[in-house]
């Protein structure tokens, strides 16, 4: 069994589901996150050689942060058509990245449930992962039908229907994720209902105080 954290709740969901909306207004409500993409573009240029040894060196280019200049850097949108369109290659991907993610998240973890608040985890692919075997935290799906998510992706990130729908497929089905989680954040409206919807989800995980966070287990 992994270790019990009483204090952090992880949001995931779909691509496009609405889970960074989620995340800045809980920042911005004070809640502490842990954002595992941020974690994961740092461990891409640390292991930027090796990725580009597996999957090509074209994905390498010249790091403008000047203390970094003599690092590489990945290109993460080139290296996103080779996984989002292979298997194969998103598997080899997760094999380097995720265990590294989870040292990571299990670190900044800990040393947030020793302040005995209520905290977020952003785990895009929490399921995907296997992070139900892995970590031992509630879970909260930011849920927008497919078809809604397949939408919103387009028209964000100007794709075609085919590229948006690869990028869906990757991942689990939305409903599937909504029968494992333990709290459903649903944004098939518009802001201001989600931004209700967000409202009653904490309420219910503290309702008695602002600040001292909530024992979920």
């Amino acid at each position: 069994m992994p270790e019990a954290f009483k204090y952090g709740i992880v949001i995931t969901g779909l691509i496009a589901s609405g889970k960074s909306t989620v995340i800045k207004m809980l920042s911005a409500r004070g809640y502490s996150v842990i954002c595992a993409d941020e974690i994961a573009h740092k461990i891409l240029n640390i292991k930027a050689k090796q990725i580009a040894q597996i999957f090509g060196a074209d994905l390498l280019e010249r790091n403008f942060n000047q203390k970094l200049k003599n690092q590489p850097t990945i290109n993460r949108a080139k290296l996103g058509k080779i996984v989002f369109s292979d298997n194969q290659a998103r598997q080899k991907l997760q094999e380097i990245l995720h265990p590294l993610i989870y040292e990571q998240i299990i670190k900044k973890a800990k040393k947030l449930e020793k302040e005995k608040k209520l905290y977020f985890v952003d785990i895009p692919l929490f399921f995907e992962s296997g992070g139900k075997q892995k970590y031992n935290f509630k879970v909260a799906l930011i849920y927008a039908p497919k078809s809604l998510a397949l939408r919103r992706l387009i028209a964000r990130n100007n794709l075609e229907k085919n590229q948006a729908l690869l990028r869906i497929n990757a991942q689990m089905d939305i409903e599937q994720k909504r029968l494992l989680s333990d709290f459903i954040i649903d944004n098939s409206a518009d802001l201001e209902n989600l931004e209700k919807n967000l409202e009653s989800f904490l309420e219910i995980l503290n309702p008695f105080s602002d600040n001292c966070g909530t024992n979920l287990n």
